[in-house]
């Protein structure tokens, strides 16, 4: 009988071991294989976008680029759209994502995300005629948001029952309805909005009420503390030399507000 349940004992034991060695490592993966992959934006500039010979660029791209030179890896960048760069994370095809990714409550429950990188605003546009200042002031009107972006989740929450949400699969089709008449209010990132009047001065949207004051992380899966760590460090390091700020600048056209350089771990 006793030697049985030495047996019992053992063998649960052999399974607890087994168990934690089966248990993902994502850093020692990425160490392993000497690449990082991250999804990034390729039509949200001036966080992605893609140039005429079909390259990258963006603040979110040098930010990847930075954080692989900072595991001493290979960055191998994947586009993502900002309906389905979380379900990149959940289906592991990507290892992180940086693609101006806000955090909310409910992106909370199923993935984690770093110290913050940049700033990032959502805020609510339309054309100058149009006399908006809060949410109240939407009733019966349409607007225009990118499905499953920060300002799709909180416009759903605080706008009027009457007011219509209309859904676009990324941010160049919500630039298009907007441009071409489409759509004349608009929920979206500031630098987003910056580009449309860039793009077309006869429809520069105008700002009518900050929706909420955000920031950009890079997202991961849960339960990754190595990888966490190490992604920290670097963007911690790049603050410290004035490398992250250097970024912000060249993209965003501000420098790296002090509440987001401070934030280090």
């Amino acid at each position: 009988m006793k030697f049985a349940k030495l047996l019992v004992l053992l063998s649960a034991g052999l399974i607890g071991v087994a168990a934690q060695t089966a248990k993902a490592d994502a850093l020692a993966d990425i160490k392993k294989a000497g690449v990082l992959r991250i999804g990034v934006p390729q039509d949200f500039p001036p966080y992605g976008s893609v140039t005429s010979d079909m390259q990258l660029q963006g603040l979110d791209i040098d930010v990847a680029k930075l954080l692989a030179k900072g595991l001493g890896v290979k960055a191998e960048l994947i586009p993502v759209g900002s309906a389905n760069r979380i379900a990149y994370l959940q289906t592991h095809k990507a290892d992180l994502i940086i693609s101006s990714l806000g955090k909310n409550a409910e992106r909370e429950k199923v993935i984690s995300f770093s110290q913050p990188y940049a700033p990032f605003n959502n805020s609510l546009f339309g054309m100058a005629d149009i006399k908006i200042s809060g949410p109240a002031d939407l009733a019966n009107q349409t607007v225009g948001v990118a499905r499953g972006t920060f300002e799709d989740t909180l416009l759903t929450e605080t706008v009027p029952k009457t007011t219509v949400l209309k859904r676009y699969e990324d941010n160049n089709t919500l630039i298009s309805a907007y441009v071409s008449g489409q759509v004349k209010l608009i929920g979206t990132g500031d630098f987003v909005a910056t580009t449309i009047g860039v793009k077309d001065p006869t429809r520069k949207p105008v700002m009518k009420y900050v929706i909420q004051e955000s920031r950009c992380l890079v997202g991961m899966n849960k339960d990754e503390p190595a990888l966490m760590a190490k992604v920290n460090e670097a963007l911690t390091s790049a603050k410290k030399s004035g490398e992250l700020n250097t970024l912000v600048k060249k993209w965003l056209n501000i420098p790296l507000p002090d509440k987001l350089a401070s934030a280090i771990e």
